[in-house]
């Protein structure tokens, strides 16, 4: 693909080159493709690295990341990565209490090493998920929710506990939303009448499931508007959402972090809240008044 708009390196920020290479994806060769996925999913090496270190990395040739770096619209590869060394050179930040922070856990052998380690990771993914979030995405997210005739929330797998817990929380301020799949049914059963005025919100990573996957793409057929939660850019159910979401999920142990996504549905979630109307209160302490009258909770006599 061929993109006639030139513009300069300065006219981007870091984040507006990322969007734009996630836009166009589906429309790239299946090799530039492979080298604007690395590039996606690894945005920190862009400013550090050559042109023939990013295509070794992403096993393609060099000509290959030009080629990638005209497609977002750049005149060259160093053009492209100029937003990514202009954010290095003006956000410099000073982490000199955290790190003496985590380097002093690993001071008593291996668990303790791996202690740090899980520590590190999991701040910094919220460091990143919070960075790398604006509040104008998230309150357009959430403005969908609360105007939406339906939420169907979908997660399955190891995030399917997360999403019903979001749907049980959302649905007591605005009273329309629902985990899908229910029991014994197919994420797609759950939106066989949904449309233009409804809302899936969907969530999925590596390795992502095919279920997911499709459900995603039968809400798109049907108007239904898509918000997009992954781990990476390329990931296959943000390039038929509306509103994309890139956690981070580094870990140092084999299952994927749910620290940054627990983060994020939390944050969307006081979104929803405050931008419902007043009601909202109302409804929760209603809710919870009911459940002290049933005596669903543990009282002290």
């Amino acid at each position: 693909m061929n993109n006639t708009n030139v513009l300069s390196g300065g006219s981007r920020s870091p984040d507006h080159v990322l969007n734009t290479l996630a836009a166009l994806l589906g429309e790239l060769t299946p090799q530039v493709q492979k080298v604007a996925t690395y590039v996606l999913e690894n945005p920190a090496d862009i400013s550090v690295s050559s042109v023939r270190e990013i295509a070794a990395k992403a096993n393609v040739k060099p000509n290959t990341v030009m080629r990638m770096a005209r497609s977002a619209g750049f005149s060259g590869f160093e053009d492209f990565r100029e937003p990514f060394r202009e954010q290095i050179r003006n956000g410099a930040e000073n982490f000199q209490d955290r790190a003496g922070w985590l380097q002093s856990l690993a001071s008593g052998g291996k668990l303790d090493g791996l202690y740090q380690d899980m520590a590190k990771r999991s701040v910094e993914n919220i460091s990143r998920l919070f960075s790398d979030t604006s509040t104008e995405k998230l309150r357009k997210a959430a403005d969908e929710i609360v105007n939406a005739h339906n939420t169907f929330v979908l997660g399955v797998g190891i995030v399917n506990a997360l999403a019903k817990n979001f749907a049980y929380l959302a649905n007591m301020a605005v009273d329309n939303v629902e985990a899908i799949p229910r029991e014994g049914s197919l994420p797609a059963d759950g939106l066989g009448r949904a449309g233009p005025s409804d809302v899936l919100l969907a969530m999925t990573f590596k390795p992502y499931r095919r279920e997911v996957v499709e459900a995603v793409q039968i809400a798109f057929e049907q108007g239904v508007t898509v918000i997009g939660v992954s781990d990476s850019p390329a990931s296959p159910i943000l390039s038929k959402a509306r509103h994309r979401f890139v956690i981070p999920t580094d870990t140092p142990q084999f299952f994927t972090s749910m620290v940054g996504l627990t983060a994020f549905l939390e944050t969307l979630m006081a979104f929803v809240i405050a931008d419902a109307d007043d009601s909202v209160i109302a409804s929760i302490e209603r809710f919870h008044a009911r459940r002290h009258e049933m005596g669903i909770y543990w009282e002290e006599r």
